[in-house]
């Protein structure tokens, strides 16, 4: 099987590509905008007819698309996160219509939930700010593409190599530059939100068994933790786990991407039926991995 990796050295990316690389009777292929990519792909702005030819020369018998924004303005936005999947769908028709499609969306798509429920995939959508509202307009591309696909609605990842653009690792880098200072001072955000988080690595294998399962799948299945934890019990985890002897400071300002999201917990039920997955990694799993790791997956 060929299976080609959008984005394959993102962060969700390189995880996902290491685990398609162990499937037996695969060849992985990575594309993006990487200088190391085998296929050159930019997504924000290739032409359908361009990517189409790019697409004959890989001759996948899957894509999965793992390229997106997490930040940046409305237009950055846009351009990744909408136009992308798009372009994507319309290449796939024209050059490889068999091919299966596994596209990675994002929890944010929901929008606000409502406390202490679990949001299922026929939920309605309504996504808080210009990420949630990017990312599905791709899924929307995808899910009507008349394409084998399926997106995988992703919580919040961490684990090993999470990026200083998301929340664990900004705070990971910010405890590993404290040290042991006694006097030092994490000057964070507000705190008070609950998020889905989801181990990256189990992220990863659920695109594994996407990719490989029989027949069509849902149209969409909610990736997660399953659960929602408050994002100041996470950041408790992390002083411990590093041993932190200072002090935290939380004031009002939120962030862009995730506020006025107050809470945010995903039914997982549909992934265990459709693809018999279930996250295996505890969110201490994932914190220890995020500390003891090099960036790696």
């Amino acid at each position: 099987m060929r299976i080609l990796v959008l984005g394959h050295t993102g962060y969700l990316g390189a995880h996902v590509a290491e685990r398609l690389r162990a499937l037996p009777g695969t060849r992985v292929l990575g594309g993006g905008r990487s200088p190391a990519a085998e296929f050159p792909v930019d997504l924000a702005a290739v032409r359908p007819e361009q990517l189409a030819k790019t697409l004959a020369s890989a001759a996948p018998d899957t894509v999965v698309n793992c390229a997106g924004a997490t930040g940046g303005d409305a237009v950055t936005l846009a351009e990744v996160n909408a136009r992308g999947p798009a372009v994507l769908c319309a290449a796939l028709r024209a050059a490889a219509p068999a091919a299966r499609l596994v596209h990675l969306g994002s929890a944010a798509e929901y929008g606000p939930g409502a406390v202490d429920t679990r949001v299922t995939e026929s939920a309605a959508t309504s996504p808080a700010g210009p990420y949630g509202a990017t990312k599905l307009a791709g899924t929307v591309a995808v899910t009507a593409s008349g394409l084998d696909a399926v997106v995988l609605r992703v919580g919040n990842p961490v684990g090993p190599g999470a990026p200083a653009s998301g929340l664990p690792g900004r705070i990971a880098g910010l405890l590993r530059a404290a040290g042991p200072d006694p006097e030092a001072v994490l000057r964070l955000g507000d705190l008070s939100a609950y998020r889905d988080f989801v181990d990256v690595r189990d992220v990863a294998r659920a695109v594994a068994l996407a990719v490989t399962a029989p027949g069509p799948l849902p149209p969409v299945l909610n990736i997660g933790g399953g659960r929602a934890v408050p994002v100041r019990e996470l950041v408790r985890r992390m002083v411990r786990q590093a041993g932190f002897a200072g002090r935290v400071e939380e004031n009002a300002a939120g962030s862009a991407r995730s506020a006025p999201v107050s809470w945010q917990c995903s039914d997982i039920g549909a992934a265990a039926r459709a693809l018999g997955w279930r996250p295996v990694h505890t969110l201490d799993d994932a914190l220890a991995a995020l500390w003891e790791g090099d960036g790696t997956p």
